[in-house]
């Protein structure tokens, strides 16, 4: 059997804004476990390692019921993408961990242990979404790099989500959240069973399933898109034309009061509209998943399982109407007759021709004739833009553990699979069928539409299928760990583990070619989109974990990985831990990590699409000025890059903890991580920063206008203008900072009290954009692609008596200077409160609310994502929201 001893110390957990406080009692019986960052199978709780623990039972009581919401409250996150980012982006509905802000594809996610597939769409990292979340009995969070154990993906840390074992009996738990403010809805369902007792009866099996349901948060649901003039666009209704690309043309200028959301463009003469009325806030999703896992006992020693998960998102979103960007517009029918909705302005040349007469740009073979104009329109006619995004992942995972010899072992083989669909289900339209409507006098891109103008815009509605993806990863994996004597008579055994593992990764992400071409100027995503990459993995590992007193343990561990596709490296890591009383442990590590390019930064297509609205740095330095190089979208090259180099780091941490009394313990872990041949893109804010051009001039590849493109009709070919954004190894990135974690439970005559605070200060957060360039400073700015906050912290207070529990918890995010330095969004704090009742044993009711104060995201002026005025990676839209769960065990 697996060796047991007797403890009888009390043993306390940070949990990530919660207490789990396992209190003095009689001795117990306990296992030999496996923490999260190490291979060795131990008895102690606390290890060289910071470790932060979700325990599922105090998340239940917060209301908490995604992954997405646990991990936001997790400080040592600086979140990066969530469900809300798939409005008016290709990301599968997705959401990811981003621990200390080095980027999601540096945070390792695993369940029980082993990896799961990433998202198909990117391969960047898994999507948190598909966590099977009934079956999770907590979450533990290495605050640490870890590549000396786990390989690449573990630079930033490693969230390990783990389900329950050896269950016994049934559970049902419904639930609902209302906001106060209109749409946002959510409800959810989950239920389990087991049976068998492993120990008695040699077997157990068990299995959830989950629902949940959200409902859309529309663009008009909320004012914060109305704080300023965000999501601006040179594609109106009532369009704009010119035949100058410098001077145009709107019937609604200068007023611009008699068409939809539309501005002055502040030239006099044209109009902008704001798209940003038009998008969700936040999404419309539906998620069901389910797991059966099941355990039968071999002899006294072994263990065989096996398992299965399964969880299908859907996420559908809504954005403005297709963006027309360059329609040519004859001023006579194909029939000789005068184009009805040819503008009347003396100021047009009715000879114009900039190259483009002759030319046949439609499928119906009718011709550019002199004197035509160029229009920018936005089909209202059709409706706002609507998508579904299908994201399904599977797992199956065979294994086998016990004890051989002395040593305890376990063996496992999983297959991962995930699919991701994006159909196009509103909105859409026919590009063709547009250029010929509007060219030959058909469509009305200035007013109302004739009844043969409507009949061919409801011809050119199109849906269908526009992107798909599947990624699979097959992993075998072996460890095994045993005690190898007390080398310095510190009263305790060392103990070595020794493990190997080899995984296969494949992808492939592809357009719909026939029906991406219909759709290319409605969703810029390239026809010829297809990417494919496999590789093969082999690894070694080993840890050992020496007492050289009783007081003093020292652990080193070290692992080589092998790549069919760029070479070897080998990862080793040092740690300690020091105890000199049982009131203070101090612990710290060292280590280096590396991070494989992935598949799709590899081998993603060359592809074209458009940039974020944004200024021409060069040809509009001041923001204002033509709308063909002022706020703006414009051709940008996306795609991989198979010169890639690994990005590699050095991690440290310095740590203690210290128990004064009994009840109280108070720690901090000091954090030092320095990454180089950092993969990725220049972010908008960035790239397209007036001041920094000289140092970026090298990726504006400009047409012979020397402009950039706007019309997706122009690229790739002659006249595109166009930025490079493919993958690269852009520079280094050094971050440091102090976690800090205290708890205090307080017994009294009326009820016992818990209090625990979780802090995240990050002292220095500094990045390259470039190989032996600048370092831009990050800490309270908005910088590249987004902040990264100095304070971040959770507290919260639980009180607890006989069957009443009544609980608070507040979240903490500081300010920082917005994209312009000259505007700061304010700090972020919000207020949850709940109480919860147990009639019965069986039975729990749970209220509360979250967002007391109904506190609304600060003011933020980015332009990264869709949503504009406050920025929805790190503040929520909902408001204040109540909600009620109700258990009931069987």
């Amino acid at each position: 059997m697996q060796k047991q001893t007797k403890i009888a110390a009390a043993v306390l957990l940070t949990v990530g804004g919660f207490n789990a406080w396992a209190q003095q009692a009689e001795p117990q019986q306990i296992e030999r476990v496996t923490v999260t960052g190490s291979a060795i199978k131990r008895l102690d709780a606390e290890t060289a390692v910071p470790i932060t623990v979700f325990k599922m039972k105090d998340i239940k009581q917060q209301g908490l019921t995604t992954v997405e919401q646990i991990l936001s409250t997790l400080t040592a996150s600086q979140t990066s993408l969530g469900t809300s980012q798939a409005v008016g982006s290709s990301t599968g509905g997705a959401s990811f961990a981003d621990l200390r802000g080095v980027g999601a594809n540096k945070t390792l996610v695993l369940l029980n242990g082993r990896r799961i597939a990433n998202n198909a769409f990117d391969g960047s990292a898994p999507d948190l979404n598909m966590i099977p979340m009934a079956a999770i009995d907590r979450i533990e969070v290495l605050r640490d790099g870890a590549s000396a154990l786990y390989g690449t993906d573990a630079i930033g840390g490693v969230i390990n989500f783990i389900t329950r074992k050896e269950y016994q009996g049934a559970t049902v738990t419904i639930g609902a959240d209302a906001p106060q403010h209109a749409g946002g809805k959510s409800q959810n369902a989950n239920a389990g069973f087991g049976f068998g007792d492993l120990q008695e009866q040699g077997f157990n099996v068990l299995g959830f399933v989950d629902f949940q349901k959200q409902d859309r948060i529309t663009g008009s649901q909320r004012p914060f898109n109305t704080r300023f003039e965000g999501g601006l666009s040179g594609s109106p209704s009532p369009g704009n034309y010119y035949q100058d690309p410098d001077v145009w043309y709107n019937p609604a200028a200068p007023a611009c009061t008699n068409g939809t959301f539309i501005i002055p463009a502040g030239d006099g003469t044209s109009c902008y509209m704001t798209t940003s009325n038009f998008v969700d806030y936040i999404p419309k999703s539906e998620r069901v998943s389910g797991m059966i896992k099941g355990d039968l006992k071999l002899g006294n020693d072994h263990v065989l399982g096996a398992e299965y998960f399964i969880t299908r998102s859907n996420v559908k979103t809504l954005i403005a109407p297709v963006p027309f960007g360059f329609l040519p517009m004859n001023r006579l029918r194909p029939d000789g007759t005068p184009n009805p909705y040819f503008p009347n302005n003396p100021a047009l040349d009715p000879n114009f021709d900039d190259g483009l007469v002759g030319e046949t740009m439609t499928d119906g073979g009718a011709k550019i004739a002199p004197g035509y104009v160029i229009a920018r329109w936005r089909d209202m006619p059709n409706g706002q833009r609507a998508d579904s995004n299908t994201n399904t992942q599977q797992r199956f995972t065979l294994s086998l553990e016990g004890t051989v010899a002395g040593w305890d072992y376990a063996v496992g083989l999983s297959h991962n699979q995930n699919k991701v669909d994006e159909k196009l289900i509103g909105g859409y339209a026919s590009g063709p069928l547009i250029y010929e409507g509007v060219l030959t006098g058909v469509i009305n891109p200035f007013g109302a539409q004739s009844a043969a103008g409507q009949a061919l815009l409801d011809k050119a509605g199109a849906t269908g299928l526009i992107l798909y993806a599947k990624g699979t990863t097959t992993n075998l994996d072996a460890r095994a760990s045993r005690e190898i004597g007390d080398w310095f008579g510190a009263g305790r055994q060392a103990a070595i583990a020794v493990g190997t593992e080899f995984r296969k990764e494949k992808f492939s992400q592809q357009a719909n070619a026939d029906y991406a071409t219909i759709v290319v100027d409605s969703t810029g995503i390239d026809p010829a989109t297809y990417s494919a990459g496999s590789r093969k993995v082999s690894a070694l590992y080993s840890e050992l974990n020496v007492p050289v007193f009783n007081s003093l343990d020292i652990t080193a561990a070290v692992r080589y990985d092998k790549y069919n596709d760029f070479g070897n490296t080998t990862n080793p890591k040092i740690g300690f831990r020091f105890q000199p009383s049982k009131e203070v442990l101090v612990r710290g590590s060292y280590s280096t990590g590396f991070r494989a390019p992935s598949l799709y930064e590899l081998n993603a297509a060359q592809t074209f699409t458009n940039s974020g609205t944004v200024n021409d740095p060069l040809l509009c330095p001041t923001g204002t000025g033509s709308p063909a190089v002022c706020r703006a979208q414009f051709m940008v090259l996306n795609g991989g890059n198979l010169t890639l180099a690994p990005e590699k780091s050095k991690n440290a941490t310095l740590g203690i903890m210290v128990q004064p009394m009994p009840d109280l313990s108070v720690g901090l872990d000091f954090w030092w991580l320095r990454l180089k041949n950092q993969i990725g893109v220049v972010g908008d804010a960035s790239l397209f920063d007036p001041a920094n051009y000289s140092l970026f001039s090298q990726y504006f590849h400009r047409n012979g206008s020397n402009q950039l493109s706007t019309n997706g009709n122009q690229c790739p070919g002659p006249n595109c203008g166009y930025v490079d954004v493919r993958q690269q190894n852009l520079g280094g990135t050094n971050t440091n900072g102090i976690d800090i974690t205290a708890n205090y439970r307080l017994p009294t005559s009326f009820g016992t009290f818990t209090f625990g605070l979780n802090s995240t200060y990050v002292a220095k957060y500094e990045y390259q954009d470039f190989r032996g360039g600048p370092w831009n400073q990050n800490v309270g700015v908005y910088s590249g692609a987004g902040p990264v906050f100095r304070w971040q912290h959770t507290l919260n207070t639980v009180w607890t008596k006989d069957q009443f529990t009544l609980g608070a918890t507040a979240y903490y995010k500081s300010g920082y200077a917005d994209v312009d330095p000259v505007d700061r969004v304010s700090n972020y704090a919000t207020l949850d409160v709940f109480g919860s009742w147990k009639p019965i044993k069986k039975a729990t009711l749970t209220v509360g609310v979250r967002n007391v104060t109904d506190r609304d995201p600060p003011l933020s002026y980015q332009s990264q994502v869709f949503q504009s005025g406050y920025d929805p990676r790190y503040a929520s839209p909902i408001g204040r929201a109540y909600y009620v769960r109700a258990s009931y065990d069987f």
